[in-house]
């Protein structure tokens, strides 16, 4: 059984926030908020927040106990992008990209045996 949490149009861009994702990958409930707390990125409280609530609907949906919970899968998905401009020399004017993310984290049941 697998319950799953999503966190749309995040501002931070995919870059960022997959730096941190890619360490708590495959990992215990335990051992990845250990990883979070400990990890001084911008998007280490983003993803804990989005794994909170991953296991809270494991929790309610699917009556999965939370001790035997681990992270299956988590990636970041490219969101929409905020296009600003800045003026430049010379009266010119140049883009600025604001990039957003879709963090998702699915956590599963370990199999016994």
């Amino acid at each position: 059984m697998q319950a799953k949490a999503v966190a749309k149009t995040v501002r931070i861009a995919p870059r960022k926030a997959r730096l941190v994702v890619d360490l708590i990958r495959g990992k215990d409930i335990g051992e990845a908020f250990a990883i979070l707390s400990h990890t001084n990125r911008a998007a280490s409280p983003i993803v804990e927040k989005v794994l909170k609530s991953a296991i809270a609907n494991a929790e309610h949906n699917y009556e999965l106990d939370p001790e035997s919970l681990f992270i299956s899968e988590a990636f970041v998905d490219e969101g929409v992008t905020l296009k600003r401009f800045r003026p430049r020399a010379m009266g010119r004017a140049s883009q600025i990209n604001k990039r957003t993310s879709h963090i998702t984290v699915i956590v599963s049941e370990k199999k016994e045996g």
